[in-house]
């Protein structure tokens, strides 16, 4: 019998994570080069405008992930399934997390408060950008961590099912 309370919140922390992973890799091949196009005055403006909109967006969803990763983790452990993969994704979806205190707290600050010097933003937002591929690739490490935790998990219930038809048909 499954457990649809163990493969909806797998199916939670899947959804959540690609959407985390799709929404980071939006930001950094779409905002960043659009970011760069701009004039600093025009950058600044942009962003005082809109960083609240980003920060309301991006950190419940990765906050989501993380949270609905470790619990996935915690289920599997329980369930004595598998739970490596599921352990593999809430590390690297916590380190996307951590990212945001190791370099984008403070990158983003100056960004908000204009501390970044007009002719140094070109070069800010070059590095802001490298960080975001880097963040972007923990994200997407993390939806692939579960995304094998789950087929691994429906492979198992296959062969399961089978191994029951053969032990059936046998009798």
């Amino acid at each position: 019998m499954r457990d649809w309370f163990t493969d909806g919140s797998d199916f939670l922390a899947l959804l959540a994570l690609g959407l985390s992973a799709g929404a980071m890799l939006a930001e950094a091949a779409i905002l960043v080069p659009y970011w760069q196009s701009l004039s600093a005055d025009q950058f600044f403006d942009w962003y005082a405008n809109h960083a609240g909109l980003l920060v309301a967006f991006y950190s419940p969803l990765q906050i989501a992930s993380a949270v609905l990763a470790v619990v996935a983790t915690g289920l599997s452990a329980l369930r004595r399934r598998p739970a490596r993969p599921w352990a593999l994704a809430a590390v690297l979806s916590l380190v996307v997390i951590g990212l945001f205190f190791v370099y984008f707290k403070d990158a983003n600050a100056g960004f908000a408060d204009r501390s970044v010097a007009q002719q140094d933003l070109p070069a800010a937002l070059q590095t802001w950008g490298a960080w975001q591929w880097a963040r972007v690739a923990f994200g997407t490490g993390a939806f692939a961590a579960a995304a094998a935790a789950v087929m691994g998990r429906s492979v198992a219930i296959g062969a399961l099912r089978q191994e029951r038809r053969g032990t059936e048909g046998a009798t």
